[in-house]
């Protein structure tokens, strides 16, 4: 009872890389709260297929549900599913991703159970906290941080009285890594039938269409990305240019993306994607917590921008004063220069 549950997303029988992250994030919440880390599953065909992407990650126990109708994800069964086993269960933390199902789904189960949800959090971590109105001392809440009020703060939110404390991560935030302590990574198939009723597969999904990532940014170990000072979509050209130069990816802020300088899924921050790279070229980016939240964990950032002042020098490891018009042409020119 108490324990911390993972909702684990998939496609067909591949567990989602969020739900893995989210696991690895969750197996610390239970050492820290000393309780186990339980997570479900509800697909079509997955028992058997999906039990060596999930238990590795330290868990104890796995709740697969597998029938027809179950994939591809509609609302009602999945949401079933999780409020008829949390009310069993009784878990004080459910995590999910934030995706287009954990976006739909999380809001459900939390609406159903009277709980709380905190979405797009960029980190998760166990404290304390004091009600100063009616004098409580809280223990071990989870704290839901994300930033707030346009990015101008950074939100600690915690949720005291109501279970389970509930929130979504986007991919890319917490990094995966298989547990290599103890877990008892025990398995159960529960009868669907009694969680999910009948009529809850009104809905069929007819058709879908499923189309692959035009590149790798989140996976690149070098990104060029671009801000609002770049200037113009002929700015991101240069960009890319140097990209391929250093064989990594170009991203872009948010200003840059709704200016229409660049497409949508190379937005890096906290509604774009997050990325993890060995070096983080920052051109003409003034760098909002938004953009921060989704590329801080770089290994060596770069920043060329020139604003001596701008927000992303903080965090950078090396500052280029300058513009990118000056800068980035220069870098280009050297790296065809010397590139093997």
């Amino acid at each position: 009872m108490n324990n911390v549950f993972v909702y684990c997303e998939i496609e067909g029988t591949t567990v989602a890389e969020v739900s893995q992250e989210l696991l690895t994030k969750g197996r610390k919440l239970a050492n820290q709260l000393n309780v186990e880390l339980h997570a479900v599953v509800a697909g079509t065909g997955i028992k058997g297929n999906v039990e060596t992407q999930i238990l590795p990650y330290g868990v104890d126990k796995l709740f697969v549900f597998d029938a027809e109708g179950l994939f591809p994800y509609t609302s009602a069964p999945h949401t079933d599913i999780l409020v008829n086993l949390f009310k069993e269960e009784q878990p004080q933390i459910c995590l999910m991703g934030a995706t287009v199902i954990g976006r739909d789904l999380g809001p459900r189960v939390s609406s159903s159970l009277t709980s709380g949800l905190t979405a797009d959090c960029t980190e998760l971590e166990i404290g304390d906290y004091d009600d100063k109105k009616s004098g409580t001392h809280y223990t071990n809440l989870l704290y839901q941080i994300r930033p707030a009020f346009g990015g101008n703060i950074v939100a600690t939110i915690v949720n005291p009285d109501h279970r389970p404390q509930m929130a979504t991560v986007r991919s890319g935030v917490m990094q995966k890594a298989v547990y290599e302590g103890e877990a008892k990574n025990e398995t159960v198939y529960p009868d669907v039938t009694k969680y999910v009723p009948a009529e809850d597969y009104i809905v069929k999904v007819l058709d879908r269409h499923v189309e692959a990532a035009k590149h790798n940014l989140k996976g690149a170990p070098i990104v060029v990305a671009g801000g609002y000072g770049v200037g113009s979509k002929e700015g991101f050209d240069m960009l890319f240019q140097l990209a391929k130069e250093l064989h990594g990816e170009v991203g872009a802020s948010r200003a840059a993306v709704d200016a229409g300088w660049a497409d949508h899924d190379r937005q890096i921050g906290q509604t774009g994607v997050t990325v993890h790279p060995k070096v983080y070229i920052a051109c003409g980016i003034s760098g909002q917590i938004q953009h921060i939240a989704g590329m801080q964990d770089s290994g060596i950032i770069i920043s060329i921008n020139n604003d001596p002042e701008a927000p992303i020098n903080k965090i950078a490891d090396y500052v280029i004063t300058g513009t990118v018009e000056e800068v980035v042409p220069k870098l280009i020119k050297y790296y065809k220069q010397n590139s093997k």
